[in-house]
C-alpha cells in the first residue's frame, strides 16, 4: 500500500503553461507545492494518488503560469503617475521630473511610492521586479512588507540628488543597503549606473570593477533615444555602446535596458557577450523613443526580456500590457503576423526576466525544485471566452484584471482578486498624501 507524501499546498488548475519546455499548455494538471518549492507537476487525478495537503486550491477556469517579472521599474515614482505626459524624454526629465524628485524624492517618498507601486504589480500577477530608484533600503522595506520578490539597484550617477552628492556616495550608500539585505531571500541587488548621459569614465571603471568584485549584475539605460546617441558621439567619439564595452562594463550580467537604436553590429556583440536586453515598448511608445529590433534580437540569440519602465512614463505596471505591445510592435514592423507568437513573449515575460537576473534556476518556469512564484488568471468571463489556446490568451484577451490569485515561495499574496497585505483605503490615503505634496 503506497503512503502518500503531505505536502503543504497543491493548486489544481484547467491550465498549466510552465513555460518550460517551451511551447508547452498542460490541461488538467497540478502542482504540488512543498517549503515554499515545487514538489511536483502531475496530471489532477495523479496528485491524488500521490499527495495529501494541507490546503487545496482549486482554478477551474484558469491558467496558472510562473509569476511575471517586471524587468525594469521605477516603482517609487508611481507617486509621480501622469504628472507629466506628452513629452519626449529629455523635456520629460529635465523640466518635469527632474525638478520634481528633487522637491518631493526622500526616503518615505521611496517607503509609500514604492509599497504603491508593489501592491499594483501583485495584484497583476508580477512576483519579482528589477527597481532603479534613490534610497534602495527603503525600497527594499517596502518589497519586504510586501511579500514581493526584487532586485534593487544601486543607482549612481555624477551628480547630487536628495539621496546623494557623489558617484561614491550613491555607491557607498547602495552597498551598504546591500550588506543590509543580504540574508532576507526576496531581496537582490545590482549596480545601477543610470545611463550614459549622467556617468562618467572614472566612475563607470569603478562599476565595472566592483560588479566583477562582487559577481552582480549591472543595469543600465542606453541606446534609448538618437539624441542620447549623438551626444555620445560628441563628447566621446564611439556611440554609447562601444564606449561602455571600451570600459568594461558589457558582459554576462550586463542588463541592457530600451536598447532601442542598435546596429546589425551592435547587436552581434551582445549577443557575443551574452547580455540581456530589457525591453519596454509601452514607455517607448509613450515618450517617442522608438522600437526595440525585437525580432532581430531574438534571431541573434539574444535573452530578451520585458519590462515596463516608470508609472510616470507609461503610466501602467502592467507586463499583460507590455506583452501584447511587444507582440504586435514585432509584427507591425515585421510584415509578419507570425512573428513573436504568444509562448515566446510569455517567456520573455517570465523565464527570460528571471535570466536577465541571473535568477533563472530559483523562478521563471514551473518546474521541480524551483521557488513557487506563481500567479493565477481565470479565463471563465464572458470577455475572456472561447477560449481556444489559453497561451494566445494571456497576451491577446485576457489583462490584469484576470489575475486572482497570486503565489511568492508558496505563500498566497493574492487571493481571489484581494490584495492580502494592504487595504485600498491605506493605498489611496498613500497616494492622496502625495498628489497634495506635488501642490504645495
Amino acid at each position: 500500500m503506497n503512503t502518500l507524501r503531505n505536502v503543504d499546498l497543491i493548486i489544481e488548475a484547467r491550465w498549466i503553461i510552465p513555460v518550460e519546455p517551451a511551447n508547452t499548455t498542460l490541461e488538467h494538471h497540478a502542482v504540488v507545492i512543498d517549503k515554499g518549492l515545487i514538489a511536483d507537476l502531475l496530471p489532477i487525478h495523479k496528485s491524488h494518488e500521490c499527495y495529501t495537503a494541507t490546503e487545496i486550491v482549486e482554478l477551474p477556469e484558469h491558467v496558472l503560469l510562473p509569476g511575471l517579472i517586471n524587468a525594469h521599474t521605477h516603482a517609487a515614482m508611481s507617486l509621480l503617475r501622469g504628472i507629466a505626459d506628452d513629452l519626449p524624454l529629455t523635456p520629460w526629465l529635465q523640466d518635469a521630473i527632474w525638478p520634481m524628485e528633487q522637491k518631493l524624492v526622500s526616503s518615505q517618498f521611496v517607503y509609500d511610492g514604492t509599497s504603491l507601486a508593489a501592491a499594483e504589480m501583485l495584484c497583476g500577477g508580477i512576483t519579482c521586479a528589477s527597481d532603479m530608484y534613490f534610497f534602495p533600503d527603503d525600497a527594499a522595506r517596502a518589497f519586504s512588507d510586501a511579500g514581493m520578490r526584487a532586485a534593487l539597484g544601486i543607482t549612481i550617477i555624477d551628480f547630487p540628488s536628495n539621496y546623494a552628492t557623489t558617484a561614491d556616495d550613491y555607491l557607498h550608500k547602495g552597498l551598504q543597503a546591500r550588506e543590509n539585505w543580504k540574508e532576507n531571500p526576496l531581496i537582490n541587488f545590482a549596480l545601477a549606473p543610470h545611463a550614459p548621459y549622467t556617468v562618467s569614465n572614472q566612475s563607470f571603471e569603478r562599476i565595472a570593477t566592483l560588479a566583477e568584485e562582487l559577481d552582480t549584475g549591472i543595469h543600465i539605460h542606453i541606446h534609448e533615444t538618437t539624441q542620447e546617441i549623438r551626444g555620445s558621439l560628441a563628447q566621446h567619439g564611439v556611440r554609447p555602446l562601444a564606449r561602455l564595452d571600451g570600459l568594461g562594463l558589457i558582459g554576462p550580467n550586463s542588463q541592457l535596458v530600451h536598447a532601442v537604436y542598435l546596429t546589425e553590429c551592435e547587436q552581434q556583440l551582445i549577443a557575443a557577450r551574452n547580455c540581456s536586453v530589457i525591453h519596454n515598448p509601452t514607455s517607448n511608445m509613450k515618450l517617442a523613443s522608438g522600437i526595440a529590433p525585437v525580432n532581430s534580437m531574438l534571431a541573434q540569440g539574444i535573452n530578451v526580456a520585458l519590462g515596463t519602465d516608470g508609472a510616470a512614463s507609461n503610466n501602467r505596471l502592467d507586463i499583460f500590457q507590455e506583452m501584447r505591445h511587444a507582440a504586435l510592435l514585432a509584427k507591425v514592423t515585421s510584415g509578419d503576423a507570425s512573428a513573436l507568437p504568444a509562448h515566446q513573449v510569455i517567456r520573455m515575460a517570465t523565464l527570460n526576466g528571471a535570466q536577465s537576473l541571473g535568477l533563472q534556476e530559483q523562478i521563471g518556469s514551473i518546474q521541480h525544485g524551483k521557488e513557487a512564484d506563481l500567479c493565477a488568471v481565470s479565463l471563465g468571463s464572458p470577455q475572456n471566452t472561447p477560449c481556444y489556446d489559453p497561451a494566445s490568451h494571456l497576451v491577446y484577451v485576457a489583462g490584469r484584471e484576470s489575475v486572482t490569485d497570486v503565489w511568492v515561495q508558496g505563500k498566497p499574496r493574492v487571493r481571489t482578486g484581494s490584495l492580502l497585505h494592504a487595504s485600498n483605503k491605506e493605498l489611496l490615503s498613500i497616494s492622496r498624501l502625495w498628489q497634495n505634496a506635488t501642490k504645495r
